[in-house]
């Protein structure tokens, strides 16, 4: 397995991650026997980055994640995140920064997760109400006391990362980052290499859309939160499926799936990007995996994102209270 530094703060992870969200029923229902092996197998195939948070399955995840990690932990490099909330009915509710809810949060993490320490701690959205400095001074504490080791910060505007890493050194930034979703390469993305900050992308396959397997709402589980989420509208799935296609037809000439080629553009993007493709089955972590070895040429790059431009992609990343959290 390749590995990568993330940008230049000395953490060293699999060029690819496991997203374990998908593991707590956020798209639709799941086995956690097959959840635990789908983690023992990313392990075996050299996967060591984990990525979790307190609020998927409202700490179901993270007890999970501690299931599957017992007696494995000294393989595995540990993300958490605090921040974001969600009420009994999935509503969100509003993000909380304030030191007392970093101290409070952490230890509930540390708990449900079974560790003494986080290896990287994210503040999942940034508190508009409470100054970032005052969030990470908090969260810098954490480190000094050893409960955690590195500090990351999820969908900052590029003001608000400077800030933060004035404060204490951010190790990583976690941000939706894929062919049809690229907004921060205006911004961003050069603000955190000058900084020396790595990219973390979580959903590089889109949510799954990129890997061609969704051609209608049906082909999503009752209770999969995709079926609100404005890019699987009516409408707007038609017209993104059609740029889906511009991504099946390299898969011929590339003799791999439509997913691995989505994958392998952001592998591209550098050294300091490891994506963090969720999955709950083992033959779709296999499948990620493979697109290591998928190696895309300066003309099909630029192929590619000649499809998948701004203005080609239907419907916003998430609904309105999602979009109000973002870029902060």
């Amino acid at each position: 397995m390749e590995m990568r530094k993330l940008g230049r703060s000395g953490l060293t992870v699999s060029a690819l991650g496991l997203g374990c969200m998908s593991m707590s029923n956020v798209y639709g229902p799941t086995n956690e026997d097959e959840a635990i092996a789908t983690i023992h197998r990313a392990i075996e195939l050299g996967i060591n980055f984990l990525d979790t948070a307190d609020v998927y399955g409202a700490g179901h995840n993270e007890q999970l994640v501690a299931r599957a990690i017992r007696g494995k932990r000294d393989k595995i490099v540990l993300a958490t995140k605090f921040g974001n909330r969600f009420d009994k009915d999935g509503n969100w509710l509003p993000v909380v920064g304030t030191p007392e809810y970093v101290r409070s949060s952490i230890e509930g993490s540390l708990k449900r997760l079974g560790v003494e320490a986080i290896d990287l701690y994210y503040q999942h959205r940034v508190d508009p109400n409470t100054p970032i400095e005052d969030t990470v001074g908090a969260m810098a504490e954490l480190v000094r006391q050893g409960k955690v080791r590195y500090l990351g910060l999820s969908e900052a505007a590029a003001g608000t990362i400077r800030r933060a890493h004035a404060v204490h050194p951010i190790a990583a930034l976690q941000s939706e980052y894929s062919l049809w979703s690229r907004d921060i390469e205006n911004g961003i993305l050069p603000t955190i290499r000058e900084l020396g900050i790595g990219l973390v992308p979580y959903s590089p396959l889109g949510r799954g859309m990129l890997t061609g397997k969704i051609a209608s709402p049906a082909d999503l589980a009752p209770g999969d939160f995709r079926r609100n989420h404005p890019r699987f509208e009516s409408g707007n799935l038609e017209r993104n499926r059609q740029l889906v296609a511009k991504v099946e037809n390299l898969t011929a000439r590339k003799a791999c799936t439509p997913g691995q080629i989505a994958l392998a553009w952001v592998l591209s993007k550098g050294n300091d990007v490891v994506p963090i493709p969720g999955t709950k089955h083992r033959a779709y972590l296999e499948e990620n995996v493979g697109a290591l070895e998928v190696k895309l040429t300066p003309d099909e790059i630029v192929e590619l994102e000649g499809a998948f431009s701004p203005d080609a992609v239907a419907g916003q990343r998430y609904s309105g209270p999602g979009m109000a959290r973002i870029n902060l």
